[in-house]
This record gives structure tokens, C-alpha cells and sequence, in this order.
């Protein structure tokens, strides 16, 4: 039985491929054509007999440029029911619902030097980026890659491959069954020729503290080091947000928001979210959980302040950089700016 989109931004898409990359860990090939970035996201929706259905956001691990099909790297959890479900039930030719890629893990550039911090399943997304580097660029890109061991290591025999293909590749293995877990003082060690690059990691929390401190012991521009971060969607992703009538008060605070090349002023009421305002107002900007976990409606504030009511989504150093949660943002000045 074919599926039935539940969001006016989802898509049905079908499973080409399934690859079986560890005992956990599988990739899912969509037959999809998608406009994505390195480094970005789809949110998948997964059946739950006991809420109807949950969602997950899965880092694509394919490049857009090497005329792929896109797919997701999905590896199971202890307590995981989405991962466990998607990786006993997905074959080849089943249908699955998401929404398009998204997400701000993203190079800048992807011709320039490199460093890439991954663990585990972490190396999804870095793999993307990978990919993509080495694909359309032309600088050196070191990747430290740390798992338990080698049988666990997922896209294993691709980065060698990869590592033998391109001289400008240097690849850290860094097996925990021989090395330990690493810390922030075995990662500064390593990592101090690399100080001045832009970095990317991801991985488990403890590992990606360590990756921070590390990258703050040799000396790496805070500005250059940029994280995925991910949580449990516990809202609806794949709600729309139905434009309604709202009460302009004469004293309601006005944000100036610049988005896609187009710049234009709204009334913002002090009790309404910016991406509420935006899709109310006509504005196409970008958004799928609503509840603050996601990212995917990160922007930055230019000018005032707001309030936000949950930021699990949003790392603490971007959030002293300016960036905020379009969704949970309320304004508490008169006069705002934001940029996506």
C-alpha cells in the first residue's frame, strides 16, 4: 500500500538500496532527486503503533556532486525504536515518508584545508562533506575517525579506498580497543598542525567536548569549529504551520529579516515564534519540529533580543555568536534584524 504524505512539505520517497555497512549500522538509497548540501539532513517519519509516529532527522552520507542517488546511514540504538524499526523493517522498494534535506552543517567552502572530527555515526554527515571535497576541491583535508574497532566501523573500507585515491587525504584511525576513548589532551596532541583550519565534528556528546576543548588547547578560531548537533524530535516535524489571523498591537515590535537575497520589515507580536510571524505573513523560511530540537530554522539576530522557550538544538557557542531558533524566538526589544 503506497503512503500518503502528512505535510504539504514531505515526499514519498522508495528504497533503491539497502546496504548492510556493520552489524548495527545500515544505509538506506532513496530514489529521489534532491537539491542538498553537504553535510545536511532528511527527517524521516516512522510508524508507532503507540503514538501514531515518531520522527528522526538522518544525516545523508552522499555527495551531490558525484551523480549519486542520496541515502541516510542509520545505526541502531540500545533503546532506539526508530533506528531498530527502519533497520528490521526497510528493504529494497519499500516507501518512506521525509521531509527535503536541511540543516546548517554545512562548509562555507569546500576549497579549503580541512579537518574532520568523527565517532562512530558521526561519520555520516563528515562523509558527505568528504566526499563532496574531494569531489569539487582541491586543498588537504585530514579526517580523525574514532570507533571501538575496526567491525564497527562504518564506511570502513570506502575512506581507505578513498585515503589510497587522493594524496591530499590524511586519515587518523583511531581504534578504542587499541588507543582508549580519546580525550582532550590525546586530540591536542594530535590535532596541532591543524589549528588553523575550519573543523567539523561529530559524534557522541563526550567526544565532541573533548573535539571542542582540543580545538581551544591549539588554538582554533572558535568561529572555525562547527558541530552537528542532534536530539529526539518529540513534536510533530511534519505539522504545517497554518497561517491565522493575529492582533497587531500599535506598539508591536518589528524584525527585519534578510532571507534568499530579499530583504523586508513585519510586525512581530511579542507572543508569536519568528517562523510563525514569517509563514503568516507569506515568507518561505525553513522549519520542521517545532519544538526547538532540530535547527533547522537557525538563523541569526543582528539586531535586538528574544526570548526562546526550549534551545536544545542550538549550540551554546553559536547561540554567543548571535544565531537563535526561529521557532521558539520571541522578541523582547522593539526593533529587530535576522538573517538566514
Amino acid at each position: 500500500m503506497s503512503l500518503t504524505p502528512h505535510s504539504s512539505r514531505s515526499q514519498i520517497v522508495t528504497v533503491t538500496e539497502v546496504i548492510d555497512e556493520t552489524d548495527l549500522a545500515k544505509s538506506f538509497v532513496f530514489d529521489a532527486e534532491w537539491d542538498y548540501r553537504p553535510g545536511q539532513f532528511v527527517t524521516v517519519r516512522v510508524p508507532s503503533e503507540r503514538t501514531g509516529s515518531v520522527a528522526r532527522s538522518y544525516s545523508l552520507y552522499t555527495s551531490p556532486f558525484d551523480g549519486t542517488k542520496p541515502g541516510v546511514t542509520v545505526k541502531r540504538t540500545v533503546d532506539g525504536y526508530a533506528s531498530n524499526w527502519l533497520c528490521d523493517n526497510i528493504t529494497a522498494g519499500s516507501e518512506l515518508e521525509v521531509l527535503p534535506p536541511s540543516g546548517v552543517f554545512v562548509p562555507e567552502s569546500l576549497d579549503v584545508p580541512l579537518l574532520l572530527l568523527a565517532a562512530g555515526s558521526g561519520i555520516t554527515p563528515v562523509m558527505s562533506i568528504l566526499a563532496a571535497a574531494l569531489r569539487t576541491g582541491t586543498q588537504p583535508i585530514t579526517l580523525l575517525y574514532a570507533n571501538a574497532d575496526p567491525a564497527a566501523t562504518i564506511f570502513r573500507e570506502r575512506i581507505a579506498r578513498l585515503e589510497v585515491e587522493h594524496e591530499r587525504l590524511t586519515v587518523i584511525w583511531w581504534m578504542e580497543s587499541e588507543r582508549g576513548i580519546p580525550d582532550a589532551d590525546m586530540l591536542a596532541a594530535l590535532l596541532t598542525p591543524y589549528h588553523s583550519r575550519p573543523t567539523y565534528l561529530c559524534g557522541r556528546d563526550e567526544f565532541m567536548a573533548a573535539c571542542k576543548e582540543a580545538a581551544k588547547v591549539i588554538g582554533t578560531p572558535r568561529q572555525l569549529v562547527h558541530q552537528e548537533i542532534y536530539a529526539s524530535l518529540t513534536g510533530d516535524a511534519f505539522a504545517d504551520i497554518v497561517p491565522h489571523e493575529v492582533v497587531i498591537e500599535d506598539d508591536a515590535p518589528e524584525v527585519t529579516v534578510h532571507n534568499l537575497g530579499a530583504t523586508f520589515t513585519v510586525p512581530w507580536p511579542k507572543d508569536e515564534s519568528l517562523v510563525d510571524v514569517l509563514i503568516n505573513n507569506g515568507h518561505d523560511v525553513p522549519y520542521s519540529c517545532q519544538s526547538g530540537e532540530c535547527a533547522t530554522c537557525l538563523c541569526k539576530l543582528t539586531k535586538g533580543t528574544v526570548e526562546m522557550a526550549v534551545t536544545d538544538g542550538l549550540d551554546p557557542d553559536d547561540a554567543e555568536d548571535g544565531y537563535i531558533l526561529g521557532c521558539q524566538a520571541k522578541p523582547t526589544s522593539p526593533e529587530l534584524e535576522v538573517e538566514y
